[in-house]
């Protein structure tokens, strides 16, 4: 028998942003979609341990929340217009044509350029598409942008009321809006593929399949869409190159494993041959003069370290000059700090190190700043330094396996 409770956890990752792509659609308000949706889970929670899970829990939930945006648009609207535009909405006759699908034929896809409006500022785009189609948690989203939960409630609650005084309508994208509202789009997707490689939450599996894997799948709808465009190509590389390392990077006792220390030989093939070809793609292009982008460079150096047999093979001097190049196109605190990392493999620890502790004032809450820190550390042979820096790691690390793992590192030490 199907446990409820799994089977709703499951239903939120599975069938959250197909609910509410397809309420919006339909109801044209995202807070009505969003509200409705909520209300069919929460309807779930108190039915499904009594009833039993449905045999089709999304189309439950689809007709459930259907139901109670009826409701909502009944209270709000007296109106004998609005009450037959509701009837006229929750006709489900497979029969009726569909409304116009555009340039996209994917819900959540036109869902997330649809959030991505030009005329909310690119942060808010992302967190609001994070919200409302990734099913993110408001601490989720801001572990994403290293920003307190709530700033970024009021972030997303600002941009709702945006949209709504501003009578933005939901519509479908045409072929020409795509190419001004992709960067957002894409950011987006970088974000829910992150969320999902290393999730954050003391009840959350530390990997989301379902978020790396929809991301990606949605990456795919984009590349189709625009086959040209190079960081769309270098944002699908990079999502497969990291994607086959998934299997490798728990351990059965559900424990981090780093990337030195991995079993290559779990990788997945296959996704790292179309990595390596879509990078392939672009390093042509850019020998042909056209400069690559902070995906294409990601996916680059994610093609040198899944081209190396083991971790002494990879061509760290290589992997640094990538960095080198990502750096002075996105001079953020994160990209420093993972280019310290490759540093510490070419020049050493010392040298690293010095690079990390320059970055303290930014990225002094950001765990994996303290995590940095430790190992190098441990690898000098300053144990006592290093305990204090996994205990400050340890204490902002939101995903359950790399606690794990840092836990572990601490206490063997000396």
């Amino acid at each position: 028998m199907t446990d409820p409770k799994e089977a709703i956890t499951r239903a939120h990752h599975a069938e959250w942003a197909r609910v509410v792509a397809s309420l919006t659609r339909r109801f044209g308000d995202l807070d009505i979609a969003e509200e409705a949706t909520a209300e069919a889970f929460a309807t779930a929670v108190e039915r499904w341990p009594a009833d039993g899970v449905p045999p089709n829990p999304g189309a439950w939930l689809t007709t459930t929340a259907t139901r109670k945006a009826i409701d909502r648009v009944r209270r709000e609207n007296k109106r004998d217009d609005k009450h037959k535009e509701a009837q006229r909405m929750y006709d489900a006759d497979p029969a009726e044509p569909p409304d116009s699908l555009g340039a996209i034929d994917d819900d959540r896809l036109r869902l997330i350029f649809t959030c991505c409006h030009p005329a909310l500022a690119m942060p808010t785009r992302m967190a609001l598409t994070l919200r409302m189609v990734g099913g993110l948690t408001m601490p989720e989203i801001a572990r994403a942008f290293l920003v307190q939960e709530a700033a970024m409630g009021q972030r997303i609650t600002r941009a709702k009321a945006k949209i709504k005084a501003a009578r933005i309508p939901y519509r479908v994208p045409s072929a020409d809006d795509l190419p001004a509202r992709v960067a957002g789009v894409l950011a987006v997707l970088y974000l829910v593929f992150n969320e999902g490689y290393l999730a954050t939450g003391p009840h959350t599996d530390p990997v989301r399949h379902d978020l790396t894997s929809e991301a990606i799948r949605l990456t795919r709808l984009i590349h189709d869409l625009l086959p040209d465009d190079g960081e769309v190509t270098g944002l699908l590389a990079m999502m497969l190159l990291t994607e086959a390392r998934r299997t490798a990077r728990l351990s059965s006792s559900g424990e981090l494993i780093p990337l030195d220390q991995q079993d290559r030989a779990t990788w997945d093939p296959t996704l790292i041959a179309e990595g390596h070809r879509l990078v392939r793609q672009r390093l042509a292009a850019a020998a042909a003069g056209q400069a690559p982008g902070r995906y294409q460079i990601q996916a680059a150096i994610n093609a040198v370290h899944t081209s190396a047999r083991d971790i002494r093979d990879t061509d760290w001097t290589q992997v640094v000059a990538l960095y080198d190049q990502l750096a002075r196109l996105d001079p953020s605190p994160i990209i420093i700090l993972n280019r310290a990392i490759a540093v510490a493999e070419l020049d050493g620890p010392h040298v690293a190190l010095a690079a990390v502790d320059r970055l303290q004032d930014r990225l002094a809450g950001y765990h994996a700043y303290h995590a940095t820190r430790a190992d190098l550390l441990r690898r000098m042979g300053r144990n006592q330094q290093a305990r204090a820096a996994y205990d400050k790691a340890i204490e902002l690390a939101g995903n359950t396996a790399e606690t794990t793992y840092l836990t572990r590192r601490r206490d063997q030490l000396q």
